[in-house]
């Protein structure tokens, strides 16, 4: 066997192997689905988040893995807060509430950079 047919059978077996990374983040229609159950509680509730939002708040947590994913999320949440009127104390305590590590809170006025 020839060492050019060696190196691109290598290659081509390479190719094969080689890990696919995916640098796609979380899209805005996934943030809003996964939040849309805590919109009532949000903008008309009091006192612990349903656990129905809580399980969409836990899945959206899971779901941002990734400093971009944080940051898409973070956009999302924000333009959405833009066009409702969430009470800033639930917004702010709403991860927390659902036992989650969101790094951001639930309104228009959150820095997404940070």
């Amino acid at each position: 066997m020839s060492i050019l047919k060696s190196l691109v059978i290598i290659s081509v077996i390479g190719i094969f192997l080689t890990p696919r990374y995916s640098e796609s983040t979380i899209s805005c229609s996934v943030v809003i689905n996964d939040l849309q159950p805590c919109v009532s509680y949000l903008t008309s509730g009091n006192g612990q988040p349903p656990e129905t939002c809580c399980e969409g708040v836990r899945s959206l947590d899971a779901a941002t893995t990734t400093s971009a994913d944080k940051k898409a999320a973070c956009e999302c949440i924000k333009s959405v807060a833009n066009s409702v009127t969430v009470k800033p104390e639930l917004a702010k305590a709403l991860a927390s509430n659902c036992n989650a590590s969101l790094p951001v809170d639930a309104s228009s006025t959150v820095d997404c950079n940070t």
